[in-house]
């Protein structure tokens, strides 16, 4: 049988150039900016396949992978081999059922900060406890959980186009973290408001009657505020009947307490734990002052 080794047109481990391919924003050294993404990186090499990974870093950073996509459930991909036609990728992490996203919106939306930390498009450093404590996982706990197949005939998975899809995914990850929420059955929006509702204290936004009273109503002013100016600053008869105790609540801190830790220490101390002392220390030299102490 003849052999293609003496035709040095011939070489099967470089690949075809690839037109409008999504380069790795990292030309060199690990790939992935966030912690998030590097958590990702690490876990897959933590399942073994770290020196595999390797062979789709040169792949991911020369632009091979042509499409990667985000999905429930699954990643879909398409990267640019020796052939002439992309080869496809499919990374299956299985979505969460609602039930389980019940669970994990709750754990969630039972601290401020990790709502707050997502809006401002972060991951929150305690999104993996927060799932753990609902016996979830966010990203994939063991190599099982994973399913990547290419149809490329390279016997060895990854393979460097699943690599390669790995990387990117990983890239996707720094630019967009809702995509690992994406990716596990909830997307960016549907998490949003959901978190939203369950931090809406009972009783705002709820309907009187058949109107649905939002917190925009509230704040339409009656009159123009041009007419209103002479008695902008006194209290109206509206609130004749309303008294400030001068007295300091049992928890000053309970809104730090609320919010829980914060992703900032001070010394050995975290910045939470610091700040409850202050809000302690002003709420008694208020009432102190307020008394006439």
């Amino acid at each position: 049988m003849a052999s293609f080794d003496h035709y040095p047109f011939y070489e099967p481990s470089r690949p075809l150039p690839a037109e409008g391919g999504i380069e790795a924003r990292s030309r060199r050294g690990a790939i992935g900016e966030t912690w998030w993404s590097r958590r990702f990186i690490e876990l897959l090499e933590s399942f073994g396949v770290g020196s595999r990974l390797k062979r789709g870093r040169s792949y991911a950073r020369s632009g091979q992978v042509v499409e990667l996509d985000v999905e429930h459930g699954v990643v879909l991909a398409k990267v640019q081999g020796s052939r002439y036609s992309p080869y496809r990728v499919r990374i299956r992490f299985k979505a969460l059922s609602e039930s389980q996203w019940a669970r994990a919106e709750k754990a969630m939306a039972a601290q401020a900060l990790p709502l707050a930390k997502l809006l401002a498009g972060e991951m929150p450093h305690d999104i993996e406890e927060l799932f753990g404590s609902c016996k979830l996982s966010l990203f994939p706990r063991s190599k099982v959980e994973l399913v990547a197949t290419c149809t490329c005939p390279d016997g060895v998975n990854p393979c460097k186009h699943i690599a390669a899809a790995y990387y990117i995914l990983a890239e996707r990850f720094d630019e967009d973290p809702f995509l690992i929420f994406t990716w596990r059955g909830r997307d960016q929006d549907a998490l949003v408001e959901s978190l939203r509702k369950r931090r809406t204290p009972a009783g705002r936004g709820a309907k009187t009657g058949t109107t649905s009273v939002t917190a925009s109503d509230a704040f339409k002013p009656s009159a123009p505020l041009s007419t209103l100016l002479d008695s902008f600053w006194s209290c109206g008869p509206e609130l004749g009947g309303f008294h400030v105790s001068a007295l300091a609540g049992e928890a000053p801190d309970a809104l730090l307490r609320q919010l829980g830790p914060a992703p900032v220490e001070v010394g050995e101390q975290n910045l939470a734990e610091v700040l409850a002392g202050a809000y302690v220390t002003l709420a008694h030299a208020a009432e102190r002052r307020a008394l006439g102490e």
